[in-house]
């Protein structure tokens, strides 16, 4: 990805690759830039099956959220542990539900 990308990652996405106390990421923005994409894009997929598992299983929000991140955690895992959080925590905002409990 090209330094003149349009794409804005958000901070809170950023953060996970930022080891406390150090101010640069881990990775590339390019490499950013990529996981950004694949677990924005997670997130906007599991709003169908949010929405269905509220209905049909007659759970609440955070055994929603929670449901979803052990999904997301499942081996062969496409994300880390920090990566699943942040796409959960975006599938609630996405949902108009409260943050997913830690």
């Amino acid at each position: 990805m090209s330094e003149d990308s349009q794409l804005l990652i958000p901070p809170s996405f950023i953060a996970l690759y930022v080891p406390p106390g150090r101010i640069k990421p881990t990775l590339a923005r390019d490499e950013i830039a990529q996981r950004y994409e694949l677990c924005e894009d997670m997130a906007q997929m599991l709003t169908e099956t949010a929405s269905t598992m509220l209905v049909t299983l007659g759970i609440t929000e955070q055994d929603v959220l929670a449901r979803c991140r052990l999904g997301l955690r499942a081996e062969p895992a496409v994300v880390s542990a920090d990566e699943a959080g942040w796409v959960v925590s975006r599938l609630a905002e996405l949902m108009n539900w409260p943050a997913p409990l830690r």
